[in-house]
């Protein structure tokens, strides 16, 4: 199982990050959602507000859009994931270029579809 880390988590059920986290717990993967509102998600865990240390991160998935990037930089890639995921409209090439330096992996993809097709 991979533990991941939501950026852009969300309460709101109409939203594919809110999706991303009933997905990835009901898969089995261990999730940490890290956003700006307060609420719920997957099997009631909390949304975190701030950005706290959190080992063993295999992977990010992104569900905030660049312009609202620049102050997750710096703290995801203290994290050391395996790997970032860029989801639809989040794709950031600057960011690209920082993880890549730092030694992780980024792909513009899916978290949803590679859930789906077994590919995550």
């Amino acid at each position: 199982m991979k533990k991941t880390v939501i950026i852009g988590a969300t309460p709101n059920p109409s939203r594919y990050a809110f999706f991303a986290a009933e997905r990835l717990t009901q898969k089995g993967h261990p999730i940490v959602p890290l956003g700006i509102k307060k609420g719920k998600v997957g099997d009631g865990i909390d949304i975190i507000n701030d950005k706290p240390a959190i080992d063993d991160v295999d992977t990010v998935t992104m569900y905030v859009g660049p312009q609202r990037q620049e102050e997750w930089i710096d703290y995801i890639i203290s994290l050391k994931p395996k790997r970032i995921i860029f989801n639809p409209g989040t794709e950031n090439p600057v960011f690209y270029k920082k993880a890549a330096e730092a030694g992780i992996f980024t792909e513009e993809a899916c978290t949803l579809v590679m859930l789906s097709s077994q590919t995550y």
